[in-house]
């Protein structure tokens, strides 16, 4: 994979995630779902979106930013999931000869609770529990950091590869590829077409994956200087303080990563920032699979549905490193 400059006049960000049988993409003002049903037509859904990083100047300050950005982009992210998740779930009701059911928002929320809790035992506390216990170096803050973002490191490759083993999840996978590939067409000034996006790679440097990687490695040093400052002020430190403290601090840390993330995506012309991107890029071999052309036609008429009527005056208006296979 090679990088290079395509230089236009603004540079206007697009990003985006992949949902069942579909794709999500984010635009300046807004972002559109594109989910493919079973009789082979696509539903989109649009939704016009104002960050409120731009209601709120003083929210665009580095870290801040990125502790907002989280926060939206969960919110997005889980509506345009249940979204799909919907269409997905009538489809299979009616091909039963089952009445559509009415979404049941509580059990939603509920579900996605759990699974965010699931997430933090898994990834936040389990670490810190067998750090603690097969290993006296509580109070040598470095030490037990390192120690405990390397199992989360090794949790993390693991469920990436024990899910990308089930079936559903190499199609969603596969839909992850259609984005990434549509997106660089785009920031390459082309028309949106199935023809013009095969030649891009699926792997990308500003991808959510890359992103959580980015988190896992900064949060090493950021937990221990956290750890740290509570030694210095209560004088002691116990597994209940490390998960209470790195529960609360998690957005802060968060915010440190995205701006890594947004250092090396935007320097990827340079030695040093190919470097910083290599490892999420590689964990993208797991999250990003070869997508077939109806992905593809799919992801683009995300990104159309997202700009809706200004899709014309777009593009060929980028200024960002392109990657071709």
């Amino acid at each position: 994979m090679s990088f290079f400059l395509i230089p236009m006049e603004a540079k206007i960000l697009v990003g985006g995630q992949a949902v069942i049988e579909g794709v999500m993409m984010r635009v300046p003002g807004a972002y559109a779902t594109a989910v493919r049903k079973s009789d082979g037509t696509i539903e989109t859904k649009r939704s016009d979106f104002t960050s409120v990083v731009e209601k709120h100047p003083v929210l665009k300050k580095p870290i801040l930013r990125g502790m907002v950005s989280l926060f939206e982009s969960l919110k997005i992210g889980l509506g345009t999931l249940q979204f799909s998740a919907d269409i997905a779930i009538q489809a299979e009701e009616e091909s039963q000869g089952k009445k559509p059911k009415k979404e049941n928002k509580f059990l939603s929320a509920l579900t996605m609770v759990f699974a965010l809790a699931l997430g933090f035992a898994l990834f936040g506390v389990l670490p810190l529990y067998i750090t603690t216990k097969l290993l006296n170096i509580e109070r040598q803050v470095f030490a037990f950091n390192i120690v405990a973002g390397a199992w989360r490191i090794v949790f993390f490759l693991v469920y990436l590869w024990l899910i990308s083993l089930m079936k559903d999840i190499q199609r969603l996978f596969q839909y992850h590829g259609a984005e990434h590939k549509i997106v660089y067409t785009f920031e390459s000034g082309q028309d949106l077409t199935v023809e013009n996006s095969r030649k891009f790679t699926t792997f990308h440097p500003r991808c959510g994956t890359s992103f959580i990687f980015i988190v896992l490695l900064s949060s090493i040093l950021m937990f221990a200087l956290i750890d740290s400052v509570i030694i210095l002020i209560a004088g002691t430190i116990t597994l209940p303080m490390r998960i209470v403290f790195h529960l609360l601090l998690m957005p802060f840390v968060a915010g440190v990563g995205y701006e890594l993330l947004k250092v090396t995506a935007s320097n990827q012309q340079k030695r040093w920032g190919r470097w910083l991107s290599a490892p999420g890029l590689w964990l993208q071999r797991i999250t990003t699979k070869p997508p077939d052309d109806a992905q593809l036609e799919t992801a683009i008429a995300a990104l159309k549905a997202a700009f809706g009527d200004k899709y014309k005056d777009y593009i060929g208006q980028t200024f960002i490193a392109t990657a071709v296979e």
